[in-house]
């Protein structure tokens, strides 16, 4: 799995977020756990393999919000070890 982040400049509220989600997601079908901050200007999500960065940023800066940066790295998912006594 690969972790994609990308900070975005211009989400100032909930309904921002959500565009951006929505934006990822016409992007990138296989997208999972997509997740947007305003507050961190910040929007993460998981998939199998690296994402096409210009196509995603052409995506997100259609709903007219900026893309300054975009990073993937490997991902995995943490595990739970639940100890009795």
């Amino acid at each position: 799995m690969v972790k994609t982040i990308l900070k975005i400049d211009g989400m100032m509220c909930g309904m921002c977020e959500a565009h951006v989600n929505d934006a990822i997601r016409k992007a990138m079908p296989e997208a999972k756990k997509i997740i947007s901050s305003h507050t961190k200007g910040e929007s993460s999500f998981l998939s199998e393999t690296e994402p096409n960065m210009d196509g995603l940023k052409e995506a997100i800066e259609k709903t007219g919000y900026i893309v300054l940066s975009m990073h993937t790295e490997a991902y995995e998912k943490k595990k739970f070890f639940g100890w009795c006594l």
